[in-house]
């Protein structure tokens, strides 16, 4: 077959993206924890920058200095500055409540929207038509619940310990957990004392009051509810927010809880979305204590090499200053697998997702094929449209093509494992494991990249059926 053959071909397959997504309806009980938030979305402009500096005193010369930690107002303007001025993306935590109070009356924001990956991926499943989706909430005060889909198959715990419509409940004495995503613009200017700063490059700062989910506080109800039930599949993530001795023991205590829910349910599949983790020594007990319990994870190329920098410090370095391509990616992906033991892992990379199973797969090579473009439709379809609001809009990209380099990491693939079927069937044997791949859709010009990967594990599982 020649390149348009195969382009043609994998458009085929796409077709079968809508029916795919129906089939959820199949299942009867999902659950995703532990973190949803309320992203507070501000764009703001060099002149409003410039303001807030004066407002709380800040000079030039102290823009670099000091914790990355937002502790004072003058701190959350340090942040902002230093991210304006380098073009980079930064996420600082504040603890103290009047700090929280200073962002709420003196920033604002644009719009509010879903965070979390928990809260995001919970929005983007119940849209499927499972039957019951129970989203985990640390905290769900009248402006979190606001943020939920307004759908009847999305639960939350009440603060009666009942379950209730997420965008219904109302935990009065609930705290709202915010984070603000404060976007700036290339080329946009400032002035710190009689310094011009000017922006090289339009990205985010990151100002986050969530004193429950950085320590994971866990919902007893919640949890109850997942031990008197038979969930067919928990999604987990939210450790990355982790940090320190409180962060390590939060892993611990999750462990222990995801233990009894493996007694209690051994048929429930539980799902564990790496995302990417600053605290090494954190990052090192989710591989030992909730990688290695889980039946299926989820990483993208940075998750990849931030668990493969744990595992062989050696390749780490090799890969990490170089161009990574679907080989490289693969090799690390095995050396996770065979360190977890984790039934099933899933790479979701730019342009290709590859899913890797034992011989005896806890999904069929088929149906994972099936998921993984059901996956790919959706998530291309966020990227347009920005957010997903209703089932509809969950298949608005089916029509476009599969991209030119999403075919050739997928031929990369194909020829390092010297398997041509893969290129066209997308199905290959290697050693003791079954891989399954697909080219995915590019979307050029994305609205949002935010939960993208969360929303592609999600439904490459629950929609392989």
């Amino acid at each position: 077959m020649d390149h348009s053959q195969i382009i043609s071909l994998w458009q085929q397959k796409y077709k079968t993206a809508a029916a795919q997504i129906e089939k959820t309806a199949e299942l009867k009980f999902v659950a995703t924890a532990f973190n949803s938030n309320i992203d507070a979305v501000l764009k703001i402009s060099g002149s409003k920058i410039s303001g807030l500096a004066n407002d709380v005193a800040l000079e030039y010369e102290n823009i670099e200095q000091g914790e990355n930690k937002l502790n004072s107002p003058h701190n959350v303007v340090r942040g902002i500055v230093k991210c304006f001025q380098h073009g980079i993306a930064e996420e600082w935590l504040a603890e103290d409540a009047a700090v929280y109070e200073w962002m709420q009356k003196n920033l604002g924001y644009d719009r509010l929207q879903m965070g979390g990956q928990a809260g995001i991926i919970a929005n983007v499943l119940a849209l499927t038509g499972i039957k019951n989706v129970l989203v985990h909430t640390a905290s769900h005060p009248r402006l979190q619940a606001e943020q939920f889909l307004h759908i009847p198959n999305l639960k939350a715990v009440g603060d009666d310990g009942k379950l209730h419509i997420a965008y219904e409940t109302n935990r009065q004495n609930d705290i709202p957990l915010v984070h603000w995503i404060i976007e700036f613009d290339k080329g946009d200017e400032c002035v710190i004392g009689n310094k011009t700063i000017v922006c090289p490059k339009s990205n985010r700062f990151i100002a986050t009051y969530d004193p429950l989910n950085s320590k994971m506080h866990i919902n007893n109800y919640f949890m109850n509810e997942l031990k008197q039930n038979n969930f067919d599949c928990l999604l987990l993530s939210g450790y990355h927010m982790l940090q320190g001795k409180s962060g390590i023991e939060a892993v611990k205590n999750s462990a222990r809880e995801i233990q009894k829910l493996k007694k209690t349910n051994p048929q429930g599949i539980i799902h564990l979305e790496i995302a990417s983790t600053q605290d090494k020594a954190v990052r090192s007990e989710i591989l030992n204590q909730i990688a290695v319990q889980s039946d299926s994870l989820g990483l993208n190329e940075r998750e990849t090499l931030d668990i493969l920098e744990l595992l062989s410090p050696q390749d780490f370095k090799a890969l990490n200053t170089t161009e990574l391509h679907s080989p490289q990616l693969f090799d690390a992906l095995c050396k996770i697998k065979e360190y977890t033991k984790a039934p099933r892992i899933q790479l979701h990379m730019f342009g290709l997702y590859v899913t890797i199973q034992n011989k005896k797969p806890l999904i069929g090579s088929n149906e994972s094929i099936s998921g993984m473009l059901a996956a790919a439709t959706a998530a291309a379809s966020k990227a347009y449209l920005s957010k997903l609001e209703k089932k509809s809009d969950l298949c608005y990209a089916a029509e476009n093509h599969v991209g030119n380099i999403c075919l050739s990491e997928l031929q990369k693939l194909s020829d390092y494992l010297n398997s041509p079927e893969l290129l066209s069937s997308g199905i290959c044997n290697f050693h003791n494991y079954t891989v399954t791949a697909i080219p995915t859709i590019i979307v050029e010009k994305p609205k949002t990249l935010v939960g993208m990967g969360d929303t592609i594990s999600s439904l490459s599982l629950l929609c392989a059926r």
